[in-house]
């Protein structure tokens, strides 16, 4: 049994090299090599900076990203304070609100300000010249990319404080409150130093997903260029593969920078409760209570309108002029889509990603974490595991196509199928799901190995008959993420889909850049109508399984 648990361990560090390191080194040389193939140094990187028009997109995704971070972990820190530290009524409809732009494709938050702000948008004509005002924003540019997003990585920040304020001892605040201290000395001296490490991961996570964000910047960005579609355009548009490796490796190098960072804060971190801490309770305040329910309805009512107004839009026959109801937009075979083919094509890519990803997440989360063989190797394997954290998704389909494209690659036969889809989709969303699974595998005492061993079981049984059982529910949860974000996922898989494979998120941005802004809008509602769908499934049978597995979890 050892020596299978040690091959097992190694070929599952093997694994994770042939998916995400070697694919990143073939991007990484591909930038010193000219589009022939022969060795040209730092020509590539001489010509991209040697190019105002290229330097400038540094710049401008630089200025997108801080703006729309500062923004949206402003936003999200009170708005996750006032469902977390006030008697607001309606938190459960407010933590649901948060969580919806997750279901969406980024383009679709383009989009729906399209209609809203665009140039016959609802607001910006006065709800069509029904008021006796209108409003211009003058969306197409960074004021559009920044709402989008805000939007986007809204819930990203919102998550991670809603965590970071439920883990605080309400034993601090009644010392500072005998102690004399005020509510906001209390505020600045107890709240902000306990959700500081929260903070500084939101601003990390944040600033990433914008940075390397293709979805808003395509739909609402116009001649505004950021490097992820100057990526595009140099790989789609131009066919330069090398210097669309350049500008992956420039759009990696601040991601990495925020990865490292954040590792390191999260190293630094330690827990403010003890085994004697008491959770936080909230007391009597009206005015509090008032001035949260009003920001929390702003906030949630500046998430929904976006969305509706999308679904909407997908309804109406011609906007703005022609306003009946229609459902001649889901027909999808008179536009870019070519019918509904993209969507049945996300959804079989969906469930595959979600059963082989789920089965490579967990089962390499229990060779990492559970085994005792080959430490130095194990440690080796869970950082390739977290490394894809780093990875724009532009950057893995890049990597994937360097590598899995050169016919001397055994692996060749993939590319171009649906199989090199799927796998890409694993590998850039591999890392949540693969600390799910080891943060899951932790809580589980070690002694069920060890009485295993010691009772001759070998240790798939145990795996099968405890193990699993017992991380149902950390299962399925990661079947359900990797499920919503292969639907809702563009920029990994946009340069890897075979031209006669189109993906329902990929055909938003083809009939988005056609003009058939309804079509595209109609197939961004069926992908947030599935993955609600999906989610509410998931929360119905959950909770048969907790019940099942709660008392398991409790018993010591």
């Amino acid at each position: 049994m050892e020596l299978l648990q040690r091959l097992l361990v190694m070929l599952t560090v093997l694994s994770l090299l042939i998916a995400i390191l070697i694919p990143l080194w073939s991007l990484l040389s591909k930038a010193f090599l000219d589009n022939k193939g022969s060795y040209i140094g730092f020509a590539n990187f001489l010509t991209y900076f040697g190019t105002p028009a290229l330097t400038r997109s540094i710049s401008h995704t630089l200025f997108i990203s801080i703006v729309s971070t500062l923004i949206a972990v402003t936003l999200a820190f009170g708005y996750a304070y006032g469902v977390n530290r006030s008697q607001i009524r309606g938190k459960a409809f407010f933590n649901a609100i948060a969580m919806l732009p997750l279901f969406a494709p980024t383009m679709m938050h383009g989009i729906s300000l399209t209609y809203l702000f665009g140039n016959q948008g609802l607001i910006t004509t006065g709800f069509f010249g029904h008021l006796p005002f209108s409003v211009d924003i003058h969306l197409y540019g960074p004021v559009g990319i920044i709402i989008s997003e805000i939007i986007y990585i809204f819930p990203q920040a919102y998550l991670i404080f809603i965590t970071a304020l439920t883990v605080t001892d309400f034993r601090l605040y009644e010392a500072s409150e005998s102690l004399g201290a005020g509510k906001i000395r209390r505020f600045l001296t107890i709240t902000l130093p306990s959700i500081k490490y929260g903070l500084i991961s939101a601003i990390f996570v944040c600033f990433t997903a914008s940075f390397t964000d293709f979805g808003a910047p395509q739909a609402v960005g116009g001649q505004y260029n950021v490097l992820a579609t100057d990526i595009y355009k140099q790989v789609i548009g131009q066919q330069n593969m090398s210097m669309g490796a350049v500008v992956g490796i420039i759009l990696t190098i601040p991601a990495f920078i925020a990865f490292a960072a954040d590792r390191f804060v999260e190293r630094k971190q330690r827990s403010i409760l003890s085994a004697k801490s008491t959770p936080y309770r909230i007391g009597q305040g009206k005015w509090r209570d008032r001035s949260f329910t009003v920001f929390c309805w702003v906030i949630a009512l500046a998430i929904l309108t976006p969305l509706v107004t999308t679904l909407y839009a997908s309804l109406i026959q011609v906007w703005p002029y022609k306003l009946n109801f229609t459902l001649a937009h889901f027909d999808f075979s008179h536009v870019a889509a070519g019918g509904l083919s993209p969507f049945w094509n996300s959804l079989e890519v969906s469930v595959l990603t979600s059963v082989i990803g789920t089965l490579a997440a967990f089962i390499f989360a229990y060779f990492i974490e559970k085994t005792r063989y080959l430490k130095g190797l194990r440690q080796f394997g869970y950082f390739l595991s977290i490394l894809p954290l780093a990875l724009p998704g532009m950057v893995v389909g890049l990597a994937f196509i360097f590598f899995f494209n050169n016919p001397n690659n055994p692996l060749n036969g993939i590319y171009g199928t649906l199989w090199i889809i799927v796998l890409a989709n694993i590998v850039h969303f591999y890392s949540v799901p693969f600390i799910t699974a080891t943060t899951s595998l932790k809580k589980l005492d070690r002694e069920f190995e060890l009485v295993s061993e010691s009772m001759r079981v070998p240790f798939y049984k145990t795996f099968f008959r405890v193990t699993v059982p017992m991380s149902l529910p950390a299962i399925i949860e990661i079947a359900v993420y990797l499920f919503v974000n292969s639907m809702v996922t563009v920029s990994a898989i946009v340069f890897l889909r075979p031209a006669d494979f189109n993906l329902a998120s990929v055909s938003i941005v083809n009939m988005d850049d056609a003009g058939d802004t309804a079509a595209a809008a109609a197939m961004a509602s069926l992908i947030v109508v599935t993955n609600v769908a999906v989610r509410g499934i998931y929360q119905w049978f959950v909770r048969k399984v907790r019940r099942r597995t709660e008392a398991w979890q409790t018993h010591q």
